[in-house]
């Protein structure tokens, strides 16, 4: 009883009063909004990639725990591009999982990768998971908003479940947006998140839509699609677009070392680019270790970037009902 009188009175203290939530709109709007024709771009986007939450990857805890190894593969991997299709997409997970892949040199992770059939990368992300039942990762991100290029990345340090979904992100110290705060529960308030934006500001907290101007002022995703199965889920939605333009390899692979994670980097380019794709050409860098990508760039029709995503670290862990608190005291709200 206590603490639900204690939720009901915090609630009324932080809910602000119609100056107020108008101060906040015509603030987010004049200066923060994003324009137009880049939310009708974000809801063709959503339409498109919306992040389902795969049964697979919540049933998969044990398989995906940090410590689960196999053991290695015995095709060597030069013969691994000889191999049926399913045997290779079997080949390529037991020797993740082993930490064969990991453990080799950047020119054997080249060539494996251009002698595998083209559909072999999409079934192994497919087959998953693409990520944790729970989890927490710090990641750096840059988004172009406005037409501006940040100079600073957002370092952001997030916990996520996934059944149900429920997230709560903060941006670090060393980054841009430093002090914010976000808190999003599906089971409570699907269509809202609450949060305060850092600064002085972060004594006014306030529940806020999910697609709202002051939730997409600095990026064009939603909440609910931080973690790593967004972009992989992201890359599937779109393989079949990318047979139909003619685009069945990538155009480029190589192994890059981004902000200390060691991946093998694809790069695709279509014909056509936006709005029919979401980039012209992405740089996809793939975890040595499981069905994921840790790196991804995108790039508009002029060749400019307009999106970057390092996971530097992935951890997998439980959460107890605090964790997803406002009334956390361990948390700024």
């Amino acid at each position: 009883m206590h603490r639900a009188r204690r939720r009901r009175q915090n609630r009324k203290l932080i809910r602000p009063s119609a100056w107020v939530s108008s101060l906040l709109a015509a603030l987010a709007l004049s200066a923060i909004a994003v324009p137009a024709s880049a939310q009708e771009a974000v809801s063709r986007a959503a339409a498109t990639i919306a992040l389902p939450t795969s049964t697979a990857t919540s049933a998969a805890g044990p398989a995906l725990s940090a410590g689960a190894t196999s053991t290695p593969p015995k095709t060597p991997a030069a013969l691994v591009g000889k191999l049926p299709l399913d045997s290779q997409v079997r080949w390529l997970s037991r020797a993740a999982r082993s930490g064969m892949l990991a453990n080799m040199s950047d020119a054997a992770l080249v060539s494996l990768f251009k002698s595998l059939d083209p559909l072999a990368l999409p079934r192994y992300l497919k087959d998953g998971p693409n990520g944790y039942p729970s989890y927490e990762f710090t990641m750096l991100r840059r988004e172009r908003i406005h037409g501006q290029w940040p100079d600073q990345a957002d370092h952001m340090l997030v916990r996520v479940t996934r059944d149900p979904l429920r997230v709560y992100a903060k941006w670090l110290p060393d980054g841009a947006h430093a002090g914010q705060e976000i808190l999003y529960d599906e089971t409570a308030r699907p269509d809202e998140m609450y949060g305060h934006l850092g600064g002085l500001l972060k004594v006014i907290a306030l529940w806020t839509s999910l697609n709202g101007a002051l939730a997409r002022s600095q990026s064009r995703h939603s909440v609910r699609d931080l973690g790593t199965e967004y972009i992989t889920q992201q890359f599937l939605a779109e393989g079949k677009k990318f047979a139909d333009a003619g685009v069945m390899r990538a155009e480029d692979i190589e192994v890059k070392t981004i902000d200390g994670a060691r991946v093998v980097a694809f790069t695709y380019e279509t014909p056509s680019g936006q709005p029919e794709f979401y980039a012209k050409k992405e740089v996809l860098g793939l975890d040595l270790r499981r069905p994921y990508f840790r790196t991804a760039e995108s790039f508009d029709n002029d060749g400019n970037i307009f999106e970057s995503i390092v996971f530097q670290t992935i951890v997998p862990k439980t959460f107890d009902d605090t964790t997803f608190s406002p009334v956390n005291p361990a948390y700024n709200f």
